[in-house]
């Protein structure tokens, strides 16, 4: 299992700070920052934050602790923008 988060879309409500331990609050930035989480790269490799069309984008993903399925994916639901997004390991988004 992964989450993928978008770190552009997050609005900084920190609900997930709340649901799960591996996000953290920015409250400089005023967004919440994913633990860990690794930036993803665009079809081309090169890595998102870098932004393949001049655009920066912060998207980041991790793999989900064993253990912490259930955290990472009330996380996910209770963001209230949709800027985290579950994945089975068969790459099915669950949420």
């Amino acid at each position: 299992m992964k989450v993928v988060f978008d770190r552009d879309t997050c609005i900084g409500m920190y609900q997930c700070v709340e649901e799960w331990d591996r996000f953290e609050r920015n409250v400089d930035a005023g967004k919440a920052d994913l633990v860990g989480g690794e930036p993803v790269e665009d079809g081309d490799g090169a890595d998102a934050e870098d932004g393949a069309d001049g655009d920066d984008r912060d998207v980041y993903e991790l793999t989900v602790p064993e253990g912490e399925e259930f955290e990472a994916e009330f996380a996910a639901r209770v963001c209230p923008v949709d800027a985290i997004a579950v994945y089975d390991d068969d790459g099915e988004q669950v949420v």
